[in-house]
């Protein structure tokens, strides 16, 4: 079992920044098995979308609404995955979603991500 607690999000103005942190603890060999970790959005009335993944070894992979702008990075020593958000534009407002794979999926609960002026 692994649990996701996601933090960071808030309101920002557009053209500002928002760092997401997303904190995996469970079984040490549960998260020892961690291999890719993403980070996931949501708008009301559409399904979730990925924004970025990375594999343990830091192999990266972004939407094309993400390159450029932001960035994930993983501490596997601290068990923590980030996601930087650049230059922030209204149609970034979501709930992001932290994912993590083992031979589970796994989910955290979401945090909340307003753009607005």
């Amino acid at each position: 079992q692994v649990q996701l607690v996601e933090s960071g999000g808030g309101l920002v103005q557009p053209g500002g920044s928002l760092r997401l942190s997303c904190l995996a603890s469970g079984r040490i060999s549960s998260i020892n098995a961690i291999n890719a970790m993403a980070w996931y959005r949501q708008v009301p009335g559409k399904q979730r979308e990925l924004v970025a993944e990375i594999t343990r070894g830091g192999n990266t992979n972004y939407a094309d609404s993400a390159k450029g702008r932001f960035t994930i990075s993983r501490d596997n020593a601290k068990n923590t995955l980030y996601l930087q958000m650049d230059n922030l534009k209204p149609e970034n407002t979501a709930v992001y979603y932290c994912h993590a794979v083992t031979t589970w999926d796994y989910w955290g609960q979401g945090t909340q991500v307003t753009v607005s002026s």
